[in-house]
């Protein structure tokens, strides 16, 4: 699900933007979870079609071991001596697979997760940090005493301060919000481009 949070709406920390925000932390907890069950996935189907490709090598050389051993027989060793090629050449297909496997969607997927998602998520604990402190510069200055002119300016002065902090962290929140999105689209798409080629 592709979603943007709309910067005019984070500048009102309005309830749209607020809802907004939830649905896609939502869908990126939701993304981070599946990219990494993928990339366990494809290092598990990597690991055994390693094993696989060791096995295979094994049985071909036993194939081939029975056709030197049947040399007195022609037919039978050249049949052995055929179907142990073919093996071979599967070998070295599987072979690259696991190769490019391994270089397009576990090390692309794996970098996304671990670099792009971490940014969002340190904007992201940056952004409730600063949330936290413009609710409590709200209320101090909610509280303040009106006929103590000195606290009403530091409170109003405190506040204000804590706003353009909060408008600059929330829009550096969307616009990391906004890459990621546009962002997780190419990688995911990149990382299986070079298996179709």
């Amino acid at each position: 699900m592709k979603m943007t949070v709309d910067f005019e709406e984070c500048l009102k920390d309005s309830p749209r933007f607020r809802a907004a925000l939830e649905e896609v932390e939502g869908d990126v907890a939701e993304l981070e979870l599946k990219l990494d069950k993928l990339v366990k996935l494809c290092i598990a189907m990597i690991d055994t079609g390693k094993a696989f490709c060791v096995a295979n090598k094994q049985f071909m050389n036993g194939i081939r071991d029975l056709a030197q051993y049947s040399s007195n027989d022609a037919v039978v060793e050249t049949s052995l001596t055929k179907f142990s090629d073919s093996l071979q050449e599967m070998i070295n297909f599987h072979t690259i697979l696991f190769d490019q496997t391994q270089r397009s969607i576990k090390a692309q997927l794996q970098n996304f997760v671990k670099e792009d998602l971490r940014k969002f998520k340190d904007a992201k604990k940056q952004f409730e940090k600063v949330s936290e402190e413009k609710e409590n510069a709200l209320v101090k200055n909610a509280q303040v005493q009106r006929n103590k002119q000195h606290e009403v300016e530091e409170a109003t002065n405190i506040l204000t301060a804590t706003r353009k902090c909060f408008r600059h962290i929330a829009l550096d929140y969307v616009l990391q919000i906004n890459v990621l999105q546009s962002k997780r689209r190419s990688e995911i798409l990149k990382s299986v481009r070079y298996l179709l080629k």
